[in-house]
C-alpha cells in the first residue's frame, strides 16, 4: 500500500458502493495505529458499515477500539446530526419570534438538503481544522460517489447560494447563522485540494462499470481542483486452477476490465489488493487485508462434494419473472447497498418480461447506473430512460416560473428565483420525476432501478415533506405527487424487491433496509441472493473458500423474507438476453 509509506494526515476513501471502501478505511487506520501513531477513523456514510467491520458498538462521539491501541472509530449519524443542527438554527428564536414564523422555520428545515448540510457540517469540523486536536491520521470512509461529490461540492454550492441570496431565509433556515460558516467551508476546501495534507483514495473493482464510476469520481474531483488522487482496484482475482471455468472466467474479466480502464485512470498511482478468501471482518482479519501474501496462505483441498455445483433450492429470476408477469402491469423496483448488481437485476427482469410480450419502460434514479449498457441492444415493447438531475432541475425550475412566477410582480419573481437556486430544488425535481415514473405503472410495466440504500430511503421518505414544499411553489399539486407514497405502499402495485450478495455485510444491510421499508409501510415483496457460487462447479481453492461460507448467509436471508431467489455468478454477456436465457436454465 504505497500511499502508507509516507501518509498524509488524511486519507479519504471514496468510490462506487460496494467496492470496498469501508474495508480498506478501516484496514488502513489499523495498520497506522499499528506503528503507534494516533488515528481517527470517521464514517460520512449515512449506510455506514463501520461497526460491523470493526465488530464495535460506535457513536459520533468517537469510540477507541480496545484490540487496536491508538485508534478511535466514529460514525457521523446524518439524521442525528440533522436534529441537532435544526435546533441549533430554531432554537434561538423561539422566545423571540411568534409561533407561526417558528413553525415556518421548521418546515424549511424538514428536507434532505437539512440532513445533508448537517452532516456535512460534522464532517468540516474534523476536516476544516476545528476538530479534535492530537492525532496524527483521520481516515475517512466516506458514502458512495454521487453522495460524497455532492458532499465536497457544498462549498461552493452554499457560499454560491449565500452571496446571491437576499431574502434572508432558504430551506437552510437563516442565512445569518449560515453565513458564519463561510470560512469553515473555504478552509475544508483548502484542506482537500493540499497534497500535503489529504489524499484522495479512489477505490474501485476490476469490473467495466465500477472503473467507468471510478473515472467518473476522479474527473469530477480533478474539476473540483482535487487532483491528489490514487487508484485502489480491490477484488483483483487470478484463477489458481486452469481447469475451473469459473475460475477463469472471472481473472478473465478482471484482466479485460483493466485493460479496457479509462485514461483518466490509468494516469493515477494504482494499488492493486487481491481477492480474499474469507469475509474481512473483525480487526484480525483486518490486519491480514493489507498484507502483500494474504491471499496465498496455504488452503485445505476442497473435499470432493464441494467440487460438483450444490443443487439450487431456490427459485430463481424466471420463476420471479413469471410471477410479476401475472398483474399484467405495476412498478417493481430493485432497491439494496451500491454494488449488489440491482442493475443487472432490473435490466433482466425488463428484458424477460419485454419477452413475454408486455410493454416495459425501465428507469433508475441512480445517477452512477448505466441501465441501457447493462441492456445492451433495443428490445421490443421494452423503453429505457434516466432520472437526470440537471434536466430535472432545469425543467422544474423552468415549470415554477412559467406558472407561479407568472402571477407575481418583479420582485416576486426574482425571490422566487432566489428560492429555486437552493439546492434543495434538486431533490425537489427528481422526487417529482420519481413519482411520474411510477405512475406510468397504470399502463403496463415499470422496473425502477433505485439507488444506493441512504438516498433510495431518502427519497421515499421525503415524499410526505416534498408534498408540502412542491405545493407551495406550485399552484396545484401533481397528482402523480400526491399518489406516490399510496402506490408505494399498494402491494399489488408495487412490488419491492431487495437485492443482496451472500456475505455478511450486504445480508445484515438489506436487513436494516427492509426494517427501513416496513417503517414507512412499505413491505418488500422479495429478496434475491445475487452472483452466489454455492450452485456452481468450483475448484480453484480461493473461490472454493468463499463458496464454503455463503450456506449461512443464505438461510439468513431466507428466513427474513417473504419471497427468496437465487442467481448464480455467470459471466456477464456482452447481450443480456443472452445472460438471462443462462440464468433460466
Amino acid at each position: 500500500m504505497k500511499f502508507l509509506d509516507q501518509p498524509t494526515h488524511n486519507l479519504f476513501f471514496t468510490g462506487k458502493g460496494g467496492v470496498g471502501k469501508t474495508t480498506t478505511a478501516a484496514a488502513t487506520a489499523i495498520a497506522l495505529a499499528d506503528r503507534g501513531l494516533k488515528v481517527l477513523l470517521v464514517s460520512t456514510d449515512p449506510a455506514s458499515n463501520l461497526d460491523e467491520v470493526l465488530d464495535v458498538k460506535l457513536s459520533a462521539q468517537g469510540t477507541e477500539i480496545p484490540s487496536v491501541p491508538g485508534l478511535t472509530a466514529m460514525n457521523i449519524d446524518p439524521v442525528a446530526a440533522a436534529t441537532a443542527y435544526r435546533e441549533s438554527v430554531v432554537g434561538p428564536y423561539r422566545e423571540s419570534l411568534p409561533a407561526e414564523a417558528i413553525a415556518s422555520i421548521e418546515e424549511q428545515l424538514s428536507g434532505a438538503c437539512t440532513v445533508e448540510i448537517a452532516a456535512f457540517d460534522e464532517f468540516t469540523k474534523l476536516l476544516g481544522g476545528n476538530g479534535p486536536d492530537g492525532y496524527d491520521h483521520i481516515v475517512f470512509d466516506t458514502a458512495p460517489t454521487g453522495h460524497t461529490l455532492r458532499l465536497l461540492e457544498l462549498p461552493a454550492a452554499w457560499s454560491d447560494f449565500l452571496a446571491g441570496n437576499v431574502g434572508g431565509t432558504s430551506c437552510l433556515g437563516p442565512l445569518s447563522g449560515l453565513d458564519a460558516q463561510k470560512e469553515v467551508y473555504a478552509n475544508t476546501r483548502a484542506a482537500l485540494a493540499d497534497p500535503e495534507l489529504t489524499t484522495i483514495i479512489v477505490v474501485s473493482r476490476p469490473e467495466e462499470s465500477a472503473l467507468s464510476e471510478a473515472a467518473r469520481a476522479a474527473g469530477e474531483l480533478a474539476d473540483l481542483g482535487i487532483e491528489n488522487q490514487i487508484l485502489l482496484v480491490n477484488g483483483l482475482f487470478q484463477a489458481g486452477n486452469e481447469d475451473d471455468a469459473v475460475a477463469a472466467a472471472m481473472a478473465k474479466r478482471c484482466q479485460t476490465a483493466l485493460e479496457a480502464m479509462p485514461a483518466a485512470l490509468k494516469a493515477l498511482p494504482r494499488v492493486d489488493v487481491k481477492l480474499a478468501s474469507v469475509p474481512m471482518l473483525g480487526v484480525d482479519s483486518l490486519r491480514r487485508f493489507l498484507e502483500e501474501d494474504r491471499s496465498a496462505v496455504t488452503l485445505a483441498e476442497p473435499a470432493a462434494s464441494s467440487r460438483v455445483g450444490v443443487k439450487v433450492r431456490h427459485a430463481t429470476l424466471d420463476g420471479l419473472t413469471a410471477d410479476m408477469a401475472k398483474s399484467g402491469k405495476g412498478v417493481i423496483m430493485t432497491m439494496g447497498k451500491g454494488g449488489v448488481g440491482k442493475t443487472t437485476i432490473a435490466a433482466t427482469l425488463a428484458v424477460q418480461l419485454a419477452q413475454k410480450g408486455h410493454r416495459v419502460h425501465l428507469t433508475t434514479t441512480d445517477p452512477a447506473a448505466h441501465v441501457e449498457a447493462a441492456v445492451g441492444k433495443a428490445i421490443e415493447g421494452l423503453t429505457i430512460s434516466r432520472i437526470d438531475p440537471e434536466v430535472e432541475t432545469a425543467a422544474y425550475s423552468a415549470q415554477v416560473m412559467a406558472t407561479v412566477g407568472a402571477t407575481l410582480d418583479n420582485q416576486g419573481r426574482a425571490l422566487l428565483e432566489e428560492d429555486l437556486r437552493s439546492p434543495c430544488t434538486e431533490e425537489i425535481a427528481v422526487f417529482q420525476a420519481f413519482a411520474h415514473e411510477v405512475e406510468k405503472g397504470l399502463d403496463g410495466f415499470v422496473v425502477i432501478d433505485t439507488a444506493p440504500t441512504g438516498h433510495t430511503l431518502l427519497l421515499l421518505d421525503a415524499a410526505e415533506t416534498y408534498h408540502r414544499q412542491v405545493s407551495k411553489t406550485m399552484s396545484e399539486l401533481p397528482d402523480a405527487v400526491r399518489q406516490l407514497l399510496p402506490r408505494l405502499r399498494d402491494p399489488q402495485f408495487t412490488k419491492t424487491l431487495v437485492v443482496t450478495l451472500p456475505e455478511a455485510t450486504p445480508v445484515h444491510e438489506a436487513q436494516a433496509l427492509q426494517d427501513d421499508l416496513r417503517r414507512a409501510n412499505i413491505e418488500p415483496y422479495g429478496w434475491i441472493i445475487n452472483q452466489s457460487l454455492l450452485p456452481l462447479e468450483i475448484i480453484d481453492p480461493v473461490l472454493s473458500a468463499r463458496r464454503s461460507q455463503e450456506d449461512r448467509f443464505i438461510r439468513e436471508a431466507e428466513t427474513l423474507s417473504n419471497n427468496f431467489y437465487l442467481v448464480p455468478w455467470l459471466e456477464p454477456s456482452a447481450e443480456l438476453f443472452e445472460w438471462t436465457s443462462a440464468i433460466s436454465s
